[in-house]
C-alpha cells in the first residue's frame, strides 16, 4: 500500500512527498521551504536514519514505523506556531484512535500499574503516550524566510512495527499493542485528524479549544510530577496548562509555577528524579 492523503486533507490544498527512506523528513521539509515550497506539504517515509527528538536526542525510524513532517510555510507570529506540537499531538491521539479502537493498556506513567486504559494520553509537550509507554514523538523545527515571515517543520515519529528497548522510560509500539495496522494507514487517518485540528487551531485564534481538547487527553493530570528546567528539578503537582500551553506545577508549598520548557516525569520516575 503507497501513502496517500485523506480526501479531505486533498480537497484542502495540501501536497504529498513520499520516501522508501531518508535521512530526516524535517531536514527535508527545511530545504523544501528555503527552496519556495509554499506548503502545506506532507513529506512521509517507513524508514528514517538520522531523525532526531527534543534537545538533538536521536529518534531512531526503523522500517515499517512512521516518520511524517508537515511543512507549513509563510507564517508570521512564531509565538502562535510555537502551540501547532499541541494541534499535532491532538491530531495523531485522533488518528491513532481511529486506526486502533479500543486497544487496552496497563501502564501508568513512567511505569506505575494503573490498570487498564483505553485511550492514547498526551504527555506534555510533544509525546504521545499508550497508557504510560512512549509512541509517538513531536518535534517542530522553523527557519526564516528571505520575505521576513518563517516556515515550520512538524515532525511526527510514530513506533508502528518496533520500539527501542534500552530506554529509561517504558516505550511501546501499535505492534506491541495488538494493533494491525501499518505506517501508511495511520498516516491517511493522520492526514485526516489533522485537517479537523488545524481548523479548530484557526491561526492561534482556537487556542482555547486546542488547549481544552488537549486536557482531555492529558497524561499524569493531577498527579505527581517532577520537572527538570536548566539543570534543576522542580517537584509538585500537575495542574495543567495555561492558556499559553505552558506547563503548570503546584508546588509542595502552594505556589503555581508556569513552565515553557523542560523534562517532564510522572509516577515512580518523578519520585526518584535526583535534583
Amino acid at each position: 500500500m503507497a501513502f496517500r492523503l485523506a480526501p479531505s486533507a486533498a480537497a484542502a490544498g495540501y501536497a504529498l512527498e513520499s520516501f522508501p527512506s531518508v535521512g530526516s523528513t524535517n531536514a527535508i521539509a527545511i530545504e523544501r521551504a528555503l527552496a519556495g515550497e509554499p506548503g502545506p506539504l506532507w513529506i512521509v517515509s517507513k524508514k528514517q536514519e538520522s531523525g532526531r527528538g527534543r534537545r538533538g536526542r536521536e529518534w531512531a525510524t526503523p522500517e515499517g514505523n512512521l516518520a511524517a513532517t508537515l511543512l507549513l510555510s509563510g507564517l508570521s507570529e512564531l509565538s502562535h506556531a510555537a502551540t501547532l506540537g499541541f494541534v499535532a499531538g491532538l491530531a495523531l491521539g485522533d488518528a491513532l484512535e481511529a486506526v486502533a479502537p479500543g486497544r487496552s493498556v496497563s501502564i501508568a506513567p513512567d511505569g506505575a500499574d494503573a490498570g487498564p486504559r483505553s485511550r492514547f494520553e498526551l504527555k506534555w509537550p510533544n509525546d504521545v503516550l499508550a497508557g504510560g509507554a512512549k509512541l509517538a514523538g513531536i518535534l517542530l523545527e522553523s527557519t526564516g524566510l528571505p520575505d521576513g515571515r518563517f516556515a515550520v517543520a512538524i515532525g511526527i515519529g510514530v513506533n508502528v512495527v518496533a520500539h527501542p528497548a534500552d530506554l529509561p522510560y517504558p516505550a511501546t509500539s501499535l505492534a506491541a499493542l495488538g494493533a494491525a495496522c501499518d505506517a501508511e494507514a495511520l498516516f491517511l487517518a493522520l492526514s485526516d485528524a489533522w485537517i479537523d485540528n488545524w481548523r479548530a487551531w484557526n491561526g492561534g485564534r482556537g487556542l482555547a479549544e486546542i488547549r481544552r481538547r488537549w486536557l482531555a487527553r492529558a497524561a499524569g493530570l493531577g498527579g505527581e510530577v517532577a520537572v527538570r528546567v536548566d539543570g534543576e528539578v522542580l517537584r509538585g503537582t500537575f495542574e495543567t496548562i495555561d492558556e499559553d500551553c505552558r506547563f503548570v506545577v503546584r508546588d509542595r508549598q502552594g505556589r503555581a509555577h508556569r513552565i515553557a520548557a523542560g523534562d517532564v516525569h510522572f509516577g515512580a520516575i518523578a519520585s526518584a528524579a535526583a535534583g
